[in-house]
């Protein structure tokens, strides 16, 4: 049975070297997507040409792209407030709406066209859950270490636009 313990400690090693492997900084002549990527905006364009911080003036986000496509995305209103009871199930109606309004995440797989200057986000779940299963097609630019996108038009028009930056 002491045979055991060896076989354990080189599977726990083999483990650790897989989740070590710096599967997210590819290439990106091969996967011009894939990496880390830190938000440096998160701005909506009105219906009238103006244009707002949708997610305040230092929104947080991290998108997360593999060499596969599989992708997890996040983006957070830095203003968001605690909940006064600390406990997530006790939220008020206030907090419960800055917590889901001031939030938006996804995650799934994400495709590109370069000829058509496209990205495809299959989405399988999302903190709205409307968006689960479907594909988003967005226009997008890749310039260096920054890609932006447009966001399909929400109900009234607005048009959410992402801008993040490649960590390095």
């Amino acid at each position: 049975m002491k045979a055991a313990a060896p076989v354990k400690t080189i599977a726990i090693a083999a483990i650790a070297g897989v989740l070590a492997t710096p599967t997210l900084r590819a290439d990106p002549a091969s996967s011009p997507l894939a990496g880390s990527w830190t938000l440096v905006a998160a701005d909506v364009v009105h219906a009238d040409g103006s244009r707002d911080r949708d997610y305040g003036a230092a929104p947080k986000g991290l998108l997360l792209i593999d060499n596969a496509g599989h992708y997890s995305l996040q983006i957070f209103r830095a203003e968001r407030p605690r909940f006064a009871s600390g406990d997530k199930a006790a939220g008020t109606e206030a907090e419960f709406n800055a917590a889901v309004l001031g939030s938006s995440t996804h995650f799934g797989e994400v495709s590109i066209d370069q000829t058509a200057g496209t990205l495809t986000f299959k989405i399988e779940a999302a903190s709205f859950p409307n968006w689960e299963g479907a594909a988003q097609t967005r226009r997008y630019e890749l310039k260096d270490d920054e890609l932006s996108y447009r966001v399909p038009p929400r109900p009234n028009g607005d048009v959410p636009i992402s801008v993040w930056r490649r960590l390095r």
